[in-house]
């Protein structure tokens, strides 16, 4: 008994000279990961066309090219830009044709809900589907 009484003592002295333990990452612990679907259709390219499950924090799903798709939403991230956000409605696009291709991308990213969609119907669309590449696929025409 005697001998539990000093190992407990040493024991908490020990943990005691080791100083304080840093603090846990509770907002990276409680973070839901990143889960995207990705629906793709109208591309003209039946490889591409379909859906796709993309996972960021750890990486995974099926998306074709999930590590690049996850290091490009970061990359918009630290440049503060929201990837899933509507274009402005007053804006001056150019009347150019980027095809029928469409894409809709559902789920959570950055702990907040996602519903965005997708098109390529003038230069804005355009520019804003070629910026999220390689998350949505290259559908140039």
């Amino acid at each position: 008994m005697l001998r539990l009484a000093a190992f407990a003592v040493t024991s908490a002295l020990a943990a005691a000279a080791a100083g304080p333990l840093p603090p846990l990452p509770l907002g990276r612990l409680l973070a839901s990961p990143d889960r995207l679907t990705v629906a793709v259709s109208d591309t003209g390219n039946r490889r591409i066309d379909g859906e796709y499950r993309l996972e960021c924090r750890p990486v995974g799903g099926d998306h074709p090219e999930a590590r690049e798709a996850c290091e490009r939403l970061e990359q918009l991230a630290r440049e503060g830009k929201d990837p899933f956000a509507a274009e402005p409605r007053r804006q001056m696009c150019t009347f150019q044709d980027g095809g029928p291709a469409k894409a809709r991308i559902t789920g959570t990213w950055h702990g907040r809900k996602v519903d965005s969609t997708f098109h390529r119907k003038n230069g804005c669309d355009i520019a804003r589907w070629n910026d999220l590449e390689p998350v949505l696929p290259s559908a140039r025409s």
